[in-house]
């Protein structure tokens, strides 16, 4: 009997040896890789904390230059968050808050340069505010068509009653009053009552002689 699990314990033994030598190599060489990739992973993590942290530090120094209105420390600031942590929220938000010190100041070339890199670079949500302020830049120089265009790339539907103000503000400022107040109605009905933004757009309108209100009572005297 003893022989008998002496035997079996070597076929067993010897299926292992087979095994492990048909298959050991690949075995060894896929949890080499595994731990590889984990690791990897690990610094990569640690990478993207440090610079986070770094852009954090950066975009508070960005906001003490903004808040003294000096657009050329800001646009500095700017350059060293896209070299060090350009793909941080925080390099996003400071492009944004360095294109407004700059057009304030009248330096709407750097501002508009800003910007499109915040509407290339930036998640969904920044980049739709880098293509509203850009619309904004265009529609002051007078270059209505392009202001437009820069609204059509606004992509998250939260955004489209603030896109459908601004396009109320392009079409007034080319003459297009009907045009207006259509997207302004499309603006004021996209925005919650409670939004005290929602009274700008109410103010617009009855300067254009299209009070909410007042259109509201017309349709149902009709």
């Amino acid at each position: 009997m003893a022989q008998q699990l002496d035997l079996q314990e070597q076929e067993q033994i010897d299926a292992l040896k087979a095994f492990w030598a048909k298959y050991g190599n690949l075995i060894m060489w896929t949890v080499t890789l595994v731990l590889a990739v984990f690791a990897a992973w690990t610094w990569w993590q640690k990478m993207e904390r440090d610079k986070a942290a770094v852009a954090s530090t950066m975009y508070g120094e960005m906001q003490t230059a903004a808040a003294a209105g000096d657009a050329k420390r800001a646009g500095q600031i700017l350059g060293d968050m896209k070299s060090k942590a350009a793909k941080t929220t925080y390099t996003q938000l400071g492009g944004l808050l360095a294109a407004k010190t700059q057009a304030d100041k009248g330096d709407t070339a750097d501002a508009t340069a800003n910007l499109q890199w915040v509407a290339e670079n930036g998640n969904d949500e920044n980049a739709a505010v880098a293509h509203l302020r850009l619309a904004g830049l265009l529609a002051d120089a007078r270059k209505y068509d392009d202001a437009l265009k820069e609204l059509a790339l606004v992509k998250p539907a939260s955004f489209a009653a603030l896109v459908a103000d601004r396009r109320g503000d392009i079409e007034l400022a080319r003459g297009q009053k009907d045009a207006a107040v259509k997207a302004y109605k499309v603006a004021y009905d996209g925005l919650p009552e409670t939004l005290q933004y929602r009274l700008l757009v109410q103010a617009k309108l009855t300067a254009l002689g299209a009070a909410p209100a007042a259109s509201a009572a017309s349709g149902a005297a009709q």
